[in-house]
């Protein structure tokens, strides 16, 4: 894994910038710092003006975790593309059979964690997130919320940073889902930006060559090739891609 701001890998952005290129960006972690209350989180006002640019200049999506109408209402005034939910499942994957089955899991979890504490459960309608995070016994409460989440019928467990997602085996993912709006949009080529084990699934098709793939924060066990060192540098990415993509611009004036 390479670190992608270093002046060595420039050109590899560089590259991709001058080209029919589409950017797309998970949201808690990276677009937006990870915060004790997921209902809380928000962009930070200098990261929010980047983006406003940044949305003028190349095609940009957010593909997130969250249920898209939440992600929406956090990205007001902004001009993604497109705003995919539920870790890929919205809006194309999504039905009412879909989430029917996840709210039938909701009385099996609640029973199951009604006596851990320091666990918050969160419904998406289309798939379920349970946060551990201000648990006391994290690696027991973990061992519980796992075993609990894999006896429930017709569900897929995705890890993340101390959450547990569950999904519905054979939902969409946000591999899939970017595959989709690349065609959507008509792009040749992407810039994906993730942080999460969710993230992976779009990591991975950096195998094909047309995904320029980074994470934020390096790790050895991921896909991505390469990474910005943590959540602040986003403003520095974007940065670049602005001055790139406005260099360019200023060539075919």
């Amino acid at each position: 894994m390479r670190y992608i701001l270093s002046a060595t890998n420039r050109p590899v952005l560089k590259k991709l910038s001058s080209g029919n290129v589409l950017v797309a960006f998970d949201f808690d972690g990276t677009l937006a710092p990870i915060v004790s209350k997921p209902h809380k989180a928000a962009i930070r006002p200098g990261t929010r003006r980047l983006l406003k640019r940044l949305t003028l200049l190349y095609p940009c999506i957010v593909v997130s975790g969250r249920g898209r109408d939440d992600v929406r209402r956090k990205l007001a005034g902004l001009e993604f593309r497109e705003v995919i939910g539920n870790h890929g499942i919205e809006p194309w994957n999504s039905s009412r059979k879909m989430a029917r089955a996840v709210q039938a899991w909701l009385p099996i979890l609640k029973k199951g964690l009604e006596h851990l504490h320091g666990v918050l459960l969160e419904n998406k309608r289309f798939s379920i997130s349970i946060h551990y995070r201000h648990a006391r016994h994290k690696k027991n409460v973990l061992k519980t919320i796992t075993e609990i989440a894999r006896s429930l019928p017709g569900a897929r467990l995705v890890g993340g940073k101390l959450v547990i997602n569950i999904l519905p085996e054979g939902a969409r993912d946000k591999g899939l889902a970017v595959k989709r709006a690349c065609q959507e949009i008509h792009c040749q080529t992407v810039i994906y930006v993730g942080d999460d084990q969710t993230d992976e699934d779009a990591f991975v098709l950096a195998r094909r060559g047309r995904f320029l793939t980074i994470r934020v924060g390096a790790a050895k066990s991921s896909y991505a090739h390469f990474y910005i060192r943590n959540q602040l540098e986003i403003d520095r990415l974007l940065k670049v891609l602005l001055e790139l993509r406005s260099d360019l611009e200023n060539r075919r004036t």
